[in-house]
């Protein structure tokens, strides 16, 4: 019986199929779309990277260590010889102009040395913080533009664009700011980096290495 209905089946469908004037047409491809040759292919040839997919830096804590690391990683993701667009170095991205104000000179070395650039950025912290230190006294606890002062966010907007535009900022509240090469704002580092308790390092007037 099954094998009787898998056969008459087919011709029932066929014969409906017919009677509604239905034919089979056979399709041909026209010349022009036929492909006769190897097509090239084009590969990406530089690394894409996707702004969802970059690994969040560890949180360590909300102290010192916790401040510089994650400065760090928004400078150059902890690189130590990351060099940028702009020509600024290392871990936390000095330039030429700061690292000879705390007494270095030779980039090379600066460049391969960690432990050097780890001095630097306390000597560089230490230096910004004896320069704004009234600012710091005066702004820290107050708001500007919705935004809470901390010396740690004050600290970190000064690594960013230097203690006198952050000076600038503080005492204009907020009409007066200055972005870097990349569109980053003091405003944006004061907010990001705030909350930090970084009381181990000391004000030092014109320190150096």
């Amino acid at each position: 019986m099954k094998r009787w209905i898998l056969i008459t089946c087919p011709l029932i469908v066929i014969f409906i199929l017919s009677s509604y004037g239905f034919s089979l047409y056979k399709v041909t491809v026209p010349e022009s779309l036929k492909i006769k040759e190897p097509m090239p292919v084009l590969f990406p040839q530089d690394e894409t990277f996707f702004k969802n997919n970059l690994v969040q830096p560890p949180f360590l804590g909300s102290r010192f260590v916790g401040f510089k690391e994650a400065l760090a990683f928004k400078e150059s993701q902890g690189n130590y010889l990351a060099v940028n667009s702009f020509g600024y170095m290392g871990k936390y991205q000095f330039g030429v102009n700061t690292l000879e104000l705390v007494g270095v000179y030779n980039m090379e070395n600066f460049l391969k040395d960690p432990a050097l650039q780890e001095k630097v950025f306390k000597v560089n912290i230490a230096r910004n913080k004896w320069i704004l230190r009234k600012d710091i006294k005066r702004f820290v606890g107050k708001y500007i533009k919705g935004t809470e002062i901390t010396e740690s966010g004050i600290l970190a907007a000064a690594h960013l664009a230097g203690p006198g535009n952050v000076q600038q900022y503080l005492r204009s509240y907020g009409k007066i700011d200055v972005m870097d090469g990349y569109g980053t704002t003091i405003a944006t580092y004061i907010k990001k980096f705030s909350g930090y308790d970084i009381t181990l390092v000391e004000p030092i007037k014109n320190p150096r290495i």
